[in-house]
């Protein structure tokens, strides 16, 4: 068996979660190490070509931000706009989860189809929301007739034309080719359909739902779901870095990729997950740190609920990156160090450009 068809082993989940309750002490910065701290953040902020960018980093509790661009200062000042975190949302979506988890609402365990249209006979093996959300349901990135709906606005806005309801028909009328839980495919398509079935679960709507257990308990004032306009939102651009492109329109994709926050907001969220003791949601920042399933040759590619997990010498390093069709994001933390790491620029880059990994390196190294 190849390490591509090699099966996932999750481990069980929900169950009790690792003794995660604090950071390890190493004291907090002085000045001298600020003033390291500032420099490295602004060289990470010149190595982005892109016409906005902001490093925000938390380090035991203490905050530095730096932005900076091609383009001349917007009228919201960088560091206080919202940018959209694409993907990245997929960490406030697990965090949800676990949220609704630990309450007793509902147990990953339970089959989406049967959430989604009640009545209908689960059948063997079917999708769970724990495999839905740790990307091992088996379903493609996005639906088949996904490019075909998309395709007249692939370059302004190809999600707002897959509305939810096509999100749940295309599941429900899904021709499974492996049973769930055998191998990780990453799929907006599956986290879309995670939505959609809590939704219907509790009867809220999206919006609602997030915001009530996660935006406000978190204390997340500045993050939301939908464009607010030139008044508070990042503009985005195409990868010539100078195009502008439309809000991003998810449509029925909006647990993948909906969210919108300021700088501050985000290290307010990876906060949270470093020290969550005494913290509301303290039970579900718990459980997305525990690792639930490993792939990849050796089983080195290590996941949790929300976030890959890769190791440090110090210690695990957690970190999810999103992308538009014209920002990119970089969410990340390390309890060894009790650093957090939010990154977010206005242009979206080719593969090999620079934005990700001089994110990921820093992250790694402080």
């Amino acid at each position: 068996m190849t390490a591509a068809t090699r099966p996932a082993r999750p481990a069980p989940w929900p169950g009790e979660p690792l003794d995660v309750t604090g950071v390890t002490s190493q004291g907090a910065p002085d000045d001298h190490d600020e003033e390291q701290v500032r420099r490295r953040l602004d060289a990470a902020v010149a190595a982005v070509d892109a016409p906005d960018v902001v490093f925000a980093l938390s380090r035991h509790g203490r905050r530095t931000v730096r932005a900076g661009g091609t383009a001349p200062s917007p009228p919201v000042p960088r560091e206080r706009a919202r940018y959209e975190m694409g993907s990245a949302s997929k960490t406030f979506t697990g965090l949800l989860l676990a949220r609704l988890t630990d309450t007793g609402v509902l147990c990953a365990g339970e089959p989406a189809a049967a959430l989604l249209d009640p009545g209908r006979p689960p059948g063997e093996h079917p999708v769970t929301l724990a495999h839905l959300i740790t990307h091992t349901s088996g379903l493609p990135a996005l639906p088949a007739d996904f490019f075909v709906r998309a395709l007249p606005a692939w370059h302004t806005n190809p999600y707002a034309r897959y509305p939810a309801e096509r999100v749940v028909d295309a599941f429900l009328r899904h021709r499974r080719h492996r049973r769930p839980g055998t191998r990780w495919h990453y799929s907006n398509f599956g986290v879309a359909v995670l939505g959609h079935a809590l939704t219907a679960a509790t009867a809220t709507p999206w919006d609602d739902l997030l915001t009530a257990h996660v935006l406000e308990p978190l204390g997340l004032s500045d993050a939301g779901l939908g464009p607010g306009g030139p008044d508070t939102d990042a503009t985005g651009h195409r990868k010539d870095g100078s195009t502008p492109v439309p809000p991003l329109a998810v449509g029925g994709f909006q647990a993948a990729g909906a969210v919108r926050a300021t700088p501050h907001d985000l290290l307010t969220f990876l906060e949270a997950h470093l020290d969550p003791s005494g913290r509301p949601l303290a039970g579900a920042l718990r459980a997305v740190r525990r690792p639930v399933l490993r792939r990849g040759v050796g089983h080195r590619h290590v996941h949790t609920v929300a976030w890959f997990r890769h190791p440090t010498e110090c210690g695990p390093m957690y970190f999810h990156g999103g992308a538009t069709l014209g920002q990119q994001a970089f969410l990340g933390f390390r309890p060894d160090t009790g650093t957090a790491l939010a990154a977010v620029c206005t242009r979206r880059f080719r593969a090999r450009d620079a934005f990700i990994p001089t994110a990921y390196a820093l992250l790694a190294e402080l």
